[in-house]
């Protein structure tokens, strides 16, 4: 594609909006737009300026998983999640929105996973529909999805490959908010501000020790807790907590 960006990046203030710009096979990656939003997630954790990035597709879907007409001439495809190269190969170093439209399908699953945060439209639908066609998912989705919805609800995704619609994401954790069709990326836009307006070392410390977490003991996970969170004590804590004392953010005001 030459005359069109198949990976848009635009920023207001402290957020980053990154958008897969193939709508014509509704956002499906090819191998270049693969290495072009790896690119983007990195240029918006670079730049000091920028807090918290989203992440949509254009025209009203979110992702299709891989392009499947150039994988069926390739099989030596970077896995997005196992290659260090990956979009998702581990999570950013700052907060990261999901705002999906559409369909999030196969690998579109493992940018939705990929998320922090994932804010659904009403009409939108998950699944595993790559089930079909014997395409191994490669972005992240057999580790994260458990994770996120347990193993239980996480096979039946992965087993059937049936479309699981946002109703039913949001009621199991899938996703955490479902808005009107149309208003998924403002909506993230709007709660990207409000993290970026938090002081930054103190979310950012206890987002870390939620990801450090996994596969530790209690007293393990707790005393990187403890470490992560120090630089906040030494930085943040004594400030924010004059200000609560002077009166300000009572009966729970943000």
């Amino acid at each position: 594609m030459t005359n069109k960006q198949k990976i848009i990046s635009e920023s207001k203030g402290p957020v980053t909006t990154i958008i897969v710009n193939r709508p014509e096979v509704r956002n499906a990656l090819d191998q270049e737009s693969m290495e072009l939003l790896t690119l983007a997630y990195r240029a918006f954790e670079a730049d000091d300026s920028q807090r918290v990035a989203v992440v949509t597709g254009a025209g009203g879907a979110c992702c299709a998983g891989a392009d499947l007409k150039e994988a069926s001439k390739r099989v030596d495809y970077k896995a997005w999640a196992g290659h260090q190269d990956g979009p998702f190969h581990k999570p950013l170093s700052k907060p990261l929105i999901g705002a999906i439209a559409g369909h999030a399908c196969a690998g579109g699953m493992g940018l939705a996973l990929h998320c922090d945060i994932r804010i659904a439209e009403e009409t939108a639908v998950f699944g595993i529909f790559c089930r079909r066609w014997g395409v191994p998912m490669s972005d992240g989705t057999p580790v994260r999805l458990p994770r996120v919805i347990g193993m239980g609800r996480a096979l039946d995704m992965m087993l059937t490959g049936r479309p699981v619609p946002a109703d039913e994401a949001l009621s199991m954790g899938l996703v955490t908010r479902v808005v009107p069709t149309g208003m998924a990326r403002a909506a993230a836009e709007e709660l990207a501000l409000q993290i970026a307006d938090f002081p930054q070392i103190a979310m950012l410390s206890d987002r870390e020790s939620v990801y450090m977490q996994e596969g530790k003991t209690d007293a393990e996970a707790v005393q990187f807790e403890m470490m992560a969170a120090e630089e906040a004590k030494q930085r943040e804590a004594k400030a924010g907590a004059a200000r609560f004392a002077a009166g300000e953010g009572r009966h729970g005001a943000f």
